[in-house]
């Protein structure tokens, strides 16, 4: 997210996972100064917390699945927060959206339809409508709310949300893909906010629902891929290793990668399936970046594409020890509830 259109700044800020205000009284006093320091607070665990000083909130509100909240951080620009997680910061959700959209896009041989699901920012849309062979872009995300806030003040996505070639959908992304039955996809993008107890989506993350409804929809030789939550030496196992294992058992090749997003205070995870094998080098990589995506990317090269494939000796055999599948009745969450009740995402 890296431009913000007009918005309300009048509105207040507090409770779990929210911006709040902590005025370190004793020290303004002494100072003569009495103005209060904002914090945005995200809560990891029980014991643990990040704080993020703020400039401003600009926005808050809730939608019948999420809050949602704008806020303009000291240290990584603007932000946007939901359920009380940040989802990505203006200073670098070029990490984030380039390592979800461009390895499954650069790996498939000859892109041309991309179903992402999630996606309400509009930000995964907007790499996706980089690669020169894409020619739609179906983008499901269940909450207009949040979807209509993000298209009309996220000014560096308002290119992509008023591109011919994306069609954007307000439904589940389940009874979506259902409703499809006749069109396949080369691409699937989960860019779904992280399983959480109670929240929109978590059900995306299941055996059955890659099994019988995402796989069908997939052309021979298609790709998909998720976001899938920290991936630390201290965080991989809340969801990162389960969601790998899940999906170990619906594909034949599955391909795990991380990298360390600031904002988010933790390395971030990936993962890519497919029934065709990822065999790219990294030079075949960049010659593919020269040749399909318009413009420079930020982050992404071959070189780094490789790198990230290799995880540290913790992770890889957690990933390999996994046993875990994600079912209905049995799921993991990270830390948090989510305010949606129904529906999925």
């Amino acid at each position: 997210m890296l431009g913000v259109g007009e918005m309300n700044h009048g509105l207040e800020a507090n409770g779990h996972g929210k911006p709040v205000a902590m005025a370190k009284q004793q020290q303004l006093q002494q100072s003569g100064d009495h103005e209060e320091t904002q914090w945005y607070e995200e809560e990891v665990h029980d014991d643990l917390k990040f704080c993020y000083t703020l400039n401003s909130v600009l926005h808050r509100g809730t939608s019948k699945y999420q809050e949602i909240a704008l806020v303009d951080t000291k240290c990584f620009g603007k932000a946007l927060i939901i359920d009380g997680k940040m989802q990505s910061a203006e200073a670098d959700e070029f990490i984030y959206h380039e390592s979800l959209i461009h390895p499954p896009l650069l790996f498939h041989p000859n892109p041309t339809t991309v179903y992402i699901m999630g996606g309400s920012e509009g930000s995964a849309a907007r790499e996706a409508l980089r690669h020169k062979t894409v020619q739609r872009v179906v983008m499901c995300d269940i909450d207009e709310e949040v979807v209509h806030f993000c298209r009309t003040h996220l000014s560096v996505n308002w290119e992509a949300f008023a591109s011919d070639k994306l069609c954007l959908v307000i439904n589940d992304a389940r009874a979506e893909l259902e409703k499809r039955r006749e069109e396949k996809f080369d691409v699937i993008v989960g860019d779904l906010a992280d399983p959480m107890e109670g929240g929109p989506c978590y059900q995306l993350y299941t055996r059955s629902f890659y099994e019988q409804v995402l796989k069908p929809r997939l052309h021979d030789g298609g790709i998909f891929v998720t976001q899938a939550g920290p991936a630390g030496v201290l965080t991989h196992k809340e969801v990162f290793s389960s969601i790998y294992n899940t999906l170990r058992h619906v594909f034949k090749h599955v391909k795990a990668y991380t990298a360390h997003v600031p904002s988010f205070a933790d390395t971030w995870g990936w993962v890519m399936a497919s029934d065709h094998p990822f065999t790219l080098t990294a030079q075949q990589i960049n010659e593919r970046i020269t040749d399909r995506i318009d413009g420079e990317l930020s982050y992404l090269d071959g070189e780094t594409l490789i790198s990230s494939t290799t995880l540290n000796k913790t992770v890889f055999h957690s990933l390999l020890n996994e046993t875990h599948v994600y079912a209905e009745d049995d799921a993991r969450f990270v830390h948090g509830h989510g305010t949606g009740r129904a529906g999925h995402a």
